[in-house]
């Protein structure tokens, strides 16, 4: 399925990452070379992405559960992260790739913070793409780090407790960590799961979702193109009639 054939594309698309262990495995390699591998396929959708005139790319890379794996494993991860990232930010740069970081950042190490710091300055004012990577994240941290924010803020603005407490939907939305940046229309889960592992649980409320089984190294252009077409099929009614 090529682009030009895919009538309806979504705004924003994210990915849920998984099969990096078991991709390995059958391999009979080291649970970390599934995980480099997992790093072309991501570079792949990103480029697929801004081929195909999505405007928001995201992927869940490590949430905050990922802290109770080995500590072997949760080192590897890290210091892939910072490789990748020093790998592709020029490219990103040329292609017109914003690059944004989104998560419990305080859990992360000064190296890591200081390279996302870096990548996000340097990308700040392109707009071809916004390709955003979750990282120490959780859907119900994220829920409450919102609520704490609201909390502090009606404590230091006692004039405005009742405009908080009127507060809508569309006003809750600026404490989340994605504040600014839409619900994603398209959630796909790769490796055969079913389920959306704690990962934005408020903005995916109306998203579509899409579970393959393809294993996440094994995805790559022509599956994410065949998950835009997939999307371009669904008849999206946020409750109404029509």
């Amino acid at each position: 399925m090529t682009t030009e054939t895919i009538s309806k594309v979504p705004a924003h698309v994210s990915l849920i990452m998984d099969g990096n262990g078991r991709w390995a495995k059958e391999r009979g390699k080291e649970r970390v070379q599934g995980h480099f591998e997992g790093v072309e396929s991501v570079h792949a959708c990103v480029q697929a992405a801004a081929k195909a005139g999505v405007k928001y790319l995201s992927i869940f890379a490590f949430s905050e559960e990922n802290w109770n794996r080995p500590e072997a494993e949760v080192v590897s991860l890290m210091g892939l992260m910072v490789k990748a990232m020093a790998a592709y930010i020029d490219g990103m740069c040329e292609e017109g790739v914003r690059f944004v970081v989104l998560g419990n950042r305080a859990r992360l190490g000064d190296e890591l913070n200081a390279i996302i710091d870096s990548c996000m300055e340097r990308t700040a004012h392109n707009d071809r793409l916004t390709f955003i990577i979750f990282i120490s994240y959780s859907g119900k941290w994220d829920i409450l780090q919102a609520a704490k924010k609201m909390a502090l803020e009606m404590e230091e603005n006692p004039e405005r407790k009742q405009e908080i407490l009127d507060m809508g939907v569309s006003g809750f939305d600026k404490y989340l960590v994605t504040a600014g940046i839409p619900d994603p229309d398209l959630i796909v889960r790769t490796s055969g799961e079913n389920r959306l592992s704690n990962y934005l649980l408020w903005q995916g409320a109306y998203s579509e979702f899409l579970f393959v089984d393809t294993l996440w190294p094994d995805f790559r252009e022509k599956e994410f193109n065949d998950a835009l077409a997939e999307y371009a099929k669904r008849d999206r009614r946020y409750g109404k009639v029509k």
